[in-house]
Parts: structure tokens; sequence; C-alpha cells
């Protein structure tokens, strides 16, 4: 049994894969899942193998699955590019429409896809309010609404026995919540990074998702990542 969180008022669960499940609105939010970056990247010379955004969609359906949600938002950069749903290959495309035909399907926009997501289907607003919470892809420093945002792809290192892991987390102050990037090829960015930071606005915590845990690291501010 996954843990869950409060913030602004509402119980929230953090879950392994990065996704953010939201009991009271059956509603899974992920942010970033940068299909098609594989073909992105090959595009430019650059090879990656060509099966991310079938993991990315599996990933997703697990996660639906898991928690039986029946909405699903996504906080920005579905895709890698705006060229990316005309990229997608026909299997993933399929799964992906018929998710969306069948599901309250939310796509925000990014600074990667704009809108391009919604020839796949589904509804698409640069931002949400739902219920208490505020959904945009990047978090505005100062703004006073509880949000939910991505963008930052933060990641937190976490030392065991002399060992440094890296793992994604979900960075929360009092009115923000910065979740990891979902996708499967992603990259992350240190949340003591001081872009986090400002974004933010204040004390935060870093929290992972471990199992049945639900673990917690004071973020130190005012600092570039080690």
């Amino acid at each position: 049994m996954s843990v869950s969180l409060s913030f602004a008022g509402e119980t929230l669960v953090p879950l392994a894969c990065g996704g953010l499940h939201w009991p009271a609105q059956q509603a899974l939010l992920v942010a970033d899942l940068h299909f098609e970056k594989g073909s992105a990247f090959a595009r430019r010379g650059r090879f990656l193998p060509p099966h991310d955004s079938a993991d990315t969609l599996a990933c997703l359906i697990d996660a639906l699955e898991l928690t039986g949600a029946n909405r699903v938002f996504c906080l920005g950069d579905s895709f890698h590019d705006a060229g990316g749903p005309a990229r997608l290959p026909d299997r993933p495309r399929a799964a992906l429409r018929l998710l969306t035909q069948n599901l309250d399907w939310l796509w925000i926009t990014g600074n990667h896809d704009d809108d391009a997501a919604g020839a796949l289907g589904g509804r698409v607003m640069v931002e949400a309010r739902i219920g208490a919470l505020t959904l945009r892809h990047e978090a505005v420093p100062g703004a006073p609404e509880p949000e939910l945002s991505g963008h930052f792809h933060p990641k937190v290192a976490i030392h065991i026995r002399g060992r440094r892991i890296v793992r994604r987390c979900f960075a929360v102050s009092a009115t923000k919540m910065i979740l990891p990037a979902y996708g499967a090829f992603t990259g992350g960015l240190s949340v003591t990074d001081p872009a986090i930071g400002a974004a933010l606005g204040g004390p935060a915590l870093a929290f992972v998702a471990e199992g049945d845990r639900l673990l917690r690291f004071p973020v130190p501010m005012g600092r570039a990542a080690a």
C-alpha cells in the first residue's frame, strides 16, 4: 500500500513510477512523458533505443491499473517536440487513442510540445484549476495558489552505506509540488539546483516513493548541486 501526503488540504499519493495519485479526484497525474524522445534524437544523428514511447506508455497503463484512476492529467512536455505525435508508432498510437477516448484526459501544454498532443484526443489547456489546486507545466515563482507542475525533472542524491544513489523525487514546498519526469528516457535536475529552489520559493522537502514507504529528505536551498 502506497503512503499518502497532505498538500494544500488534499491527500495525494506519490508513486514509485513517478506518477501522483489523487484519490479524491480519481485522477493520475504525470509530468514530462517526453514521448518520442528517441526518434527526435535519431533525427539529429544520436541513436537511442526506439522503444521509449512504448515503455513509457506501458508504465502509465500499469499505474492506471494500480490506482483505478479514470482521469489523467498530463503536466506538459508529453511529447519531446511538436512533431512527436506524427512519429508515434502505430501500436502506441492506437493504445494512447483508446486511453484518451475512455478516460477523462487532460494535456497541459509544455515548452517542448505546446498543444501537439491534442491530435491524439483528450482536452488541451495551458493550465487548469482542479479542486483546490492549479495544474501547470512550470511553477510560477511567487504565485500564491497551490500548484502541481513538472518541467524541472527533480531528482535527489541519497547516500546509503557509502554509496550515492540518485532517484527521481517529488519536490514539495508550502504551495508548490513539482513532479518528477515520467518518461523512460528523461534525465533529471538535482533538487538542490537554484532553479528548482527559485520555483519552490521556500523551505522544501524531497519525497521518494520506495515500495510501501515514502522517504522524505530536507532540501538545502540557496546552493548549486554538488
